[in-house]
């Protein structure tokens, strides 16, 4: 009987261990894959997720039939949807709670009355300053630009300009600027973004990248000091990868490559004269060591294909390699990675573009033909929180929001190094180098400690004071007390020199 009651009650506790195994797994089971983060030593580590994958929405959901390889997704001010569905010759407008369309253009109509139609549109942007829509209609070879109502103002195509020398115009993003100057993205392009006047004139190219600088290029620059002129023009040039996507933030323009192989200019933040903010940065967009994919044994670099800026500053960038949305605040620290490469909710087989609004991302994929929404956690929120205050210079304000973040991820990088900004600005130096040892930031360190040196001897001046004054002291009368003995030495060694001599 003991024994059966010994073999009933081990059993109940082996159910009891094997259910708790068990309920986390399922409550994640939506999820693609385990949400991560980097540490002090950049190495990738479990943290809480800041988004979380809501609902997956076709063009069926929404009422207009399915979606067919849709390029790009923009939020206007008003909080309207605009998405380019490529294949269908379509952009369709959704409502801001992204449930239903209301609007479907397919062709718009000219002050004759006639009509002009969309031909495999790729990119798509509605201007609060202008009002206007500003569709890439790349099959067509131009910029088209048209009202929400759906009437043709006029278009931009391959500028007849000898500083345009591609012999192709396919765009494939485009937005506008605050005085109304167009921006495009074009396909086979390496100079950058072409540039137009309000009334369409070309003005040149903006934002081109530099040359990754590799060892073979930099050994070809100084082997072509010593080249003939003929030999010169006939070498193979190096040019730089071309834009794939961009946004606009105010005055600046952010753009991203989605080439694998470069490591410079991968993101950048321009100004009006088209100087790359992020310059002198040491960015890591993306995961910090290549993935290696032991089934095709093949090493995937990140590519970043489409850039999105918040409404608060975060910038959020789509990785195509991974399907994984990595965002970051306005001085480029990690916050978030989410999304991934897979089949079910919150993950992606062709990650194409990238938008948000309010507490939430949008995510379209081009061959599953879906816009993925992804909703803000109760973490993510705590997270921007404290990073809105930081940004906006409350450091102190910000403090007790990172130590909540920090409640509940202990291991947080971005909360470690707030705290350690916020404590620095408060002169408390000791606390400051202490989360910023957590946080891997040798510069808050520094700084602190400079702090915490200069305050040390500013209270303890007396008591230092006295000890170099004890020492100095003490220093002279051993050095008089060396003279001395040396002094004594030396009359004694000559009086026995003196003896000796007088006998």
């Amino acid at each position: 009987m003991k024994k059966n009651k010994r073999r009933l009650a081990a059993a109940l506790c082996a159910a009891v261990i094997f259910a708790g195994s068990v309920i986390p797994s399922a409550a994640n089971a939506g999820e693609p894959s385990e949400s991560y983060n980097y540490d002090r030593w950049n190495e990738a580590v479990p943290s809480q997720a800041g988004y979380a994958a809501e609902r997956s929405v076709s063009g069926s959901d929404l009422g207009v039939g399915s979606f067919d390889t849709p390029s790009d997704i923009f939020c206007a001010w008003d909080g309207l949807f605009y998405i380019a569905d490529t294949k269908n010759d379509r952009i369709v407008a959704v409502d801001e709670e992204f449930t239903s369309a209301v609007k479907v253009y397919s062709s718009f109509t000219k002050p004759d009355g006639s009509k002009t139609t969309l031909d495999k549109p790729k990119g798509v942007y509605v201007s609060q300053y202008t009002g206007y829509m500003y569709i890439a209609d790349s099959e067509n070879d131009r910029v088209l630009i048209a009202t929400r109502e759906g009437g043709y103002i006029s278009e931009i195509t391959r500028p007849d300009d000898p500083v345009y020398n591609a012999p192709t115009f396919k765009p494939l993003r485009v937005l506008a600027d605050k005085a109304g100057n167009v921006y495009t993205v074009l396909g086979n392009i390496t100079t950058g973004a072409a540039m137009f006047s309000p009334d369409g004139k070309f003005i040149g190219f903006y934002g081109a990248n530099r040359v990754q600088p590799t060892k073979e290029i930099i050994g070809t620059f100084f082997r072509s000091l010593f080249l003939t002129e003929e030999k010169k023009a006939r070498r193979t040039r190096n040019v730089p990868t071309g834009i794939t996507s961009f946004d606009i933030d105010g005055d600046f323009i952010f753009t991203c490559t989605s080439s694998s192989s470069q490591k410079t200019d991968t993101v950048k933040k321009l100004n009006a004269a088209g100087k790359n903010i992020f310059a002198n940065l040491p960015l890591v967009i993306g995961d910090y060591t290549p993935i290696y994919d032991s089934y095709q044994n093949t090493v995937f670099s990140p590519a970043i294909t489409d850039i999105d800026i918040s409404e608060d500053g975060c910038i959020n960038c789509l990785d195509y390699t991974t399907g994984r949305i990595f965002q970051y605040d306005e001085d480029c620290n990690l916050l978030f990675i989410a999304g991934a490469k897979a089949n079910q909710l919150g993950g992606f087989t062709s990650a194409a573009a990238l938008e948000s609004h309010a507490n939430k991302l949008y995510v379209v994929d081009s061959v599953k033909d879906t816009v993925t929404v992804f909703r803000e956690t109760d973490f993510g929120a705590a997270v921007h929180k404290a990073t809105a205050l930081y940004n906006a210079g409350y450091y102190e304000e910000a403090l007790e929001p990172w130590y909540e973040v920090l409640r509940r991820d202990s291991g947080y990088k971005r909360a470690n190094i707030g705290v350690a900004s916020a404590l620095l600005r408060k002169g408390d130096y000791k606390g400051s180098m202490k989360y910023a040892k957590r946080a891997g930031s040798p510069d808050i360190y520094n700084k602190a400690f400079e702090g915490y040196r200069r305050e040390f001897i500013k209270k303890h001046f007396a008591a230092i004071a006295a000890v170099i004054m004890i020492s100095t002291a003490a220093l002279i009368l051993r050095g008089r007390r060396r003279r001395r003995r040396s002094a004594a030495g030396n009359n004694k060694e000559k009086e026995e020199q003196s003896d000796d001599g007088s006998d």
